[in-house]
């Protein structure tokens, strides 16, 4: 996982793709680096792409130069204001005089922060090949993409994007310009990937700069779109946290309330950088391209074949008791097996391979002991070795009252019943909401450009989740009997392991129910499909942000593209039955799931949400509504935030 980031200047571009006129914020290419570092702590690196305006009547044409500089450092650039002393104010580049008939300078700024995962040598983006392209890429290959077990994909796919024709690029028609050996395409060859990414390229061969997000937004990608007050055009894994006293904007935590940063929509897009000058910048256009794969569109799509039973279907379905699960159940068992395999089943870099004798595993399970947790937590101890501890990370804002914390000790007793010779360590990490002012101003910057209370409750108890940092229970033999002795414990699982995705394909919210009651089966399937083409937005950006900045990488097993799949293709009447009651027919899908992994206590538990699980929704209410009543009565979970 990386904190990959780009800062473009002196590119004008589309009017078309430029967003509503802001005022320019002061933004601190310091503040940038940091915020990366918190993502990817085991290196930094940078490099700066120069763009010349090539017009020389000798050639009789205009044509890009390219010129890249190695690692870039804070002093050449202003640590206040913008991010380049270069065109602060509208001033020429300086570069510009030294390069004769070159006319015109236009800068990319690469920047990426790795935390190394795969791969036996270590390595450092952004990646240069010898034909000047350039790559930064926040993602990991599980398939599509061969990556052998002791590879590293960025390096992996940035050979394989080297070898796409240059014909191709910004949808141009490449049939006569490609030889046999070459790939199509850079959006053929990011089509094929299966697993989450962002990725930033620059082709040296077409002058074009490609960046962009897989199909369902699994790895945060920001934008700041080029204005006439502020005309870089900006690309970063994260916000940095903003300066409060910006004149002209009103900014709440350091957050920007007039989105300065937006999410960018999942796709893949290429901007074609023109060698013609444009109001003294050169001109570069953004367009948008297709997926390349036809199973990738299918699952955008998100369409089921099957949504209303007959009677007699219906009948069968409910045929299935609690002791039979269902031959669909057993097939989305082996899908979200074979998920979790390919998410653990790599040879980790050295830095993060653990020492057998200390029993520490790489990876961890961000746990509520409910369903989802659950599930995920049983199925991880069928795929990485038995002498590996697993690690069950659970937040709780009421101590040993919280919903979640009770459930999460109960769900360590059965999986030490299903999976006896495993030790299971569950982390209790408490926080008490009113001792949390600095690190909530923080998560405001993570969360970014999300901005309701709801957000930042979920944000916060994800934030401090992910830091691993609470305290253990350990049996220890006295005598005849054990004695439990609490220890202050931090995880260094680099890897945590999350159910989004579930509720959204399983039909586990509440809002599911009321559509089905007022839409039946139809409104039902439309909610849901709803849910999955805007996860990316709602979902997936702040939580991969709020994760990632403790230099942890949240994987998503159920939004793996074969679990997609396969719940696709099981009628929906199989998926969930929301005529019975909560606890049965939510999810059912995952119950008979649960059920075939011998969790049978889990396979009743009722959906919660970490918000209200945690307890942190209540503190939150109380803190800033005075009470449950007055949040309920004011929708708090969708209020915008407005703080002194």
């Amino acid at each position: 996982m990386c904190g990959i980031a780009l800062i473009a200047s002196g590119i004008h571009l589309d009017p078309a793709c430029s967003a509503p006129e802001s005022q320019p914020l002061p933004l601190s290419l310091d503040d940038l680096k940091g915020a990366l570092l918190r993502r990817g702590p085991d290196s930094l690196g940078s490099k700066r792409l120069l763009l010349h305006s090539n017009s020389s009547s000798l050639i009789n044409k205009q044509e890009i130069v390219t010129s890249i500089e190695e690692e870039v450092t804070v002093d050449s650039y202003s640590a206040k204001g913008s991010f380049s002393s270069s065109f602060q104010n509208g001033e020429t580049p300086v570069e510009e005089k030294a390069f004769g008939i070159h006319s015109f300078v236009g800068e990319l700024l690469f920047l990426g922060a790795t935390l190394q995962l795969r791969g036996v040598s270590p390595i450092v983006q952004p990646l240069v090949d010898k034909f000047g392209n350039i790559l930064v890429y926040n993602g990991e290959i599980f398939g599509g993409i061969s990556v052998g077990c002791d590879e590293n994909d960025a390096e992996i796919l940035s050979q394989y994007l080297a070898r796409c024709c240059f014909g191709c690029s910004h949808g141009d028609n490449c049939s006569s310009r490609c030889s046999g050996n070459e790939e199509a395409s850079v959006p053929d060859v990011l089509s094929r990937i299966k697993g989450p990414w962002t990725i930033i390229y620059w082709q040296n061969s077409s002058r074009t700069l490609w960046f962009g997000r897989d199909a369902f937004g699994r790895r945060s990608l920001l934008v700041h779109w080029p204005t006439a007050e502020d005309p870089q055009f900006l690309l970063s894994s994260v916000a940095p946290t903003l300066v409060e006293h910006s004149s002209g904007l009103q900014f709440e935590n350091g957050v920007n309330q007039g989105k300065y940063w937006e999410e960018l929509t999942c796709g893949i897009y290429s901007m074609k950088i023109d060698a013609s000058i444009l109001n003294g910048h050169l001109v570069g256009d953004i367009k948008r391209h297709e997926w390349n794969n036809s199973t990738v569109k299918k699952l955008i799509h998100w369409e089921r074949t099957y949504v209303e039973p007959t009677a007699e279907e219906l009948n069968l379905s409910r045929g299935f008791g609690k002791a039979s699960p269902s031959v669909p159940a057993e097939k989305v068992l082996t899908a979200l097996r074979e998920s979790v395999l390919r998410r653990t089943s790599h040879k980790f870099f050295q830095t993060t391979a653990c020492n057998f004798r200390e029993r520490v595993s790489p990876v961890a399970v961000l746990f509520s002991g409910g369903l989802d947790s659950m599930i995920i937590a049983a199925i991880l101890d069928q795929c990485i070795d038995p002498h590996f501890d697993i690690d069950l990370l659970n937040v709780s804002f009421d101590g040993p009252s919280a919903p979640d914390r009770i459930s999460a000790r109960a769900g360590k007793k059965e999986l030490s019943r299903i999976a006896p010779s495993r030790r299971w360590r569950l982390v209790e990490i408490d926080a008490d909401l009113s001792n949390l002012s600095s690190e909530m101003k923080h998560v405001m910057s993570l969360i970014h450009p999300a901005n309701t209370y709801m957000d930042l409750n979920i944000g916060i108890a994800l934030w401090l989740a992910a830091s691993g940092d609470g305290w253990v229970y350990e049996e220890r033999d006295n005598e005849n009997d054990k004695d439990l002795q609490l220890h202050n414990y931090k995880s260094h699982a680099r890897i945590v392991l999350v159910g989004s995705g579930a509720d959204e394909q399983c039909a586990g919210y509440g809002r599911h129910k009321t559509k089905y009651k007022h839409g039946s089966w139809l409104g039902l399937d439309e909610e849901m499909r709803l849910d999955m083409q805007r996860i990316w937005k709602r979902n997936l950006g702040r939580d991969d942000r709020c994760i990632a900045d403790h230099g942890k990488e949240a994987r998503f097993p159920f939004l793996d593209e074969d679990v997609i799949k396969v719940l696709l293709g099981i009628p929906l009447w199989e998926i969930a039955d929301l005529e019975q009651p909560s606890g049965t027919g939510d999810k059912k899908i995952l119950r008979e799931v649960a059920r075939l992994l011998g969790l049978h206590e889990a396979s009743t538990l009722p959906k919660r949400a970490i918000q209200f699980g945690s307890r942190i929704a209540r503190e939150s209410n109380r803190k800033n509504f005075g009470s449950n009543r007055a949040a309920n009565q004011a929708s708090a979970g969708s209020v915008t935030i407005h703080m002194p």
